[in-house]
C-alpha cells in the first residue's frame, strides 16, 4: 500500500512539476505559454499538432487582451494563413528559428485570402488586431521564444 501511495505522489509531483513550465489552456485544452512582447507579457495557446495548426482560433467571438496563439512548425519556410471563421482581425507575427521577427502581418475577420509571411518562418504568433503596432513589433527585432516548448508535429 505503501508503495502505490508513494508512486501516486511522485506522479502528482511530476505532473505538478511539469504544469509550472507549461500550463493547460481550460477553455481549448492546448499547452499554454507566457511569453514577453514588447513590455508585456502574453498568454499564448501553443498549436504544435497538425490539427491544432490547422483549426487555430476559429469558432471563437473574442481573444483577450493579453492572450494569443503561438503555432510551431518542425522547420522554417514560408507560412501562409487566412482567417476562415475567425470571428475578429488578427495580427500575424512571423519569426524564424531564433525567434527573429521576419515579418507581420494583418488579417480581416472571416478571411479566406491567405496572408504569407515575407520570408521563412518556424513560428507564427495570432495576436489581436493592432496588438503588433500597440507593442511598437519591428520585423528585425528578437524575441525570446519560451522554454518548454512542446515538441511540434510534422505538418502543414
Amino acid at each position: 500500500m505503501r508503495k502505490v501511495f508513494a508512486g501516486v505522489v511522485l506522479v502528482v509531483l511530476a505532473m505538478t512539476s511539469a504544469a509550472c513550465q507549461r500550463d493547460i489552456s481550460s477553455d481549448s485544452g492546448l499547452p499554454v505559454v507566457h511569453m514577453q512582447l514588447g513590455s508585456e507579457d502574453f498568454t499564448l495557446e501553443v498549436a504544435a499538432t497538425q490539427i491544432s495548426r490547422q483549426v487555430g482560433l476559429m469558432h471563437r467571438d473574442t481573444l483577450p487582451t493579453d492572450h494569443g496563439m503561438l503555432f510551431v512548425f518542425t522547420d522554417e519556410q514560408p507560412r501562409s494563413f487566412w482567417n476562415h471563421d475567425v470571428h475578429f482581425p488578427l495580427d500575424l507575427v512571423f519569426m524564424d528559428s531564433s525567434g527573429q521577427i521576419v515579418s507581420l502581418k494583418h488579417m480581416d475577420s472571416f478571411s479566406e485570402q491567405t496572408t504569407p509571411s515575407d520570408a521563412a518562418a518556424r513560428y507564427t504568433i495570432e495576436l489581436n488586431s493592432g496588438e503588433a503596432d500597440r507593442l511598437h513589433l519591428k520585423p528585425g527585432e528578437k524575441l525570446a521564444l519560451p522554454s518548454g516548448l512542446p515538441k511540434p508535429e510534422p505538418g502543414n
